[in-house]
């Protein structure tokens, strides 16, 4: 029997890889991926994968093509592949429900976000000078990995202290490389736990957020007569609402 070659597509990163470093197999950010298959079907349908929480990363490694480590992927970068894969895989219709109202949405309009290119180093990360200290800040962009590693690190520090909500001074610790010019990760820690002021944190945090590349998951609907932003659910649905 011959051998079959499936149609593949170029899905262009949100980041356009300039959040990677140099020499990252994703700084050319694009990303390679084949149409989906009934191989992928079954992937979708995995109850292990389902119950471990790793359905969706499981689909993405059978869909691109590039040797790469899809948890060095930033969230927007990974979201805009999982919309990549929905369409490949059952078009760009998508229905889904909220609150008991069904939307219908065109995928394919789906545009990223801009952000701002000039702030980011060629190393990837982010440099920013704190506006009421003025401490000089480098921080990098949460990867898939880091995401993972900060919410086990939370739930720890809970079953310890079940009263303390240590989300933000935990993911600041992860995002932060360098504190006025030291990445020693003592230093970075005792300057979140005790000398980064809350105003500088949200101006920071914000920062973050506003140069941050993601693809704009937003649709508008009317909503008793009014037109409404909603966020589009990805889960495991989206890729097939008989699930």
């Amino acid at each position: 029997m011959a051998e079959l070659n499936f149609p593949t597509e170029i899905v262009e990163l949100p980041s356009k890889g300039l959040v990677y470093p140099q020499g990252h197999p994703l700084r050319s950010g694009k990303v390679e991926m084949k149409y989906m298959t009934a191989k992928e079907e079954d992937i979708l349908t995995n109850q292990n994968y389902i119950s471990k929480g790793i359905v969706l990363d499981k689909l993405l490694e059978s869909l691109t093509m590039n040797k790469i480590n899809l948890k060095e992927l930033v969230t927007g970068d990974k979201n805009a592949l999982l919309v990549a894969s929905r369409i490949l895989g059952y078009g760009k219709e998508y229905s889904f429900t909220i609150d008991g109202k069904s939307y219908d949405v065109d995928l394919s309009v789906l545009e990223n976000k801009s952000f701002n290119e000039d702030a980011i180093t060629p190393n990837g990360t982010l440099k920013f000078t704190l506006p009421a200290s003025g401490a000089e800040i480098e921080a990098k962009f949460l990867t898939d990995k880091d995401t993972e590693t900060i919410e086990q690190e939370v739930n720890g520090l809970k079953k310890i202290n079940k009263d303390s909500s240590p989300e933000i001074t935990t993911r600041l610790k992860h995002q932060i490389v360098s504190v006025n010019g030291s990445t020693n990760k003592n230093d970075i820690k005792d300057f979140v736990e005790n000398h980064l002021l809350a105003r500088d944190s949200r101006a920071l945090r914000n920062f973050i957020k506003d140069s941050s590349p993601d693809i704009n998951l937003k649709t508008k609907v009317m909503v008793n007569g009014v037109e409404e932003d909603i966020d589009i659910p990805i889960s495991l649905n989206f890729f097939w609402p008989d699930l």
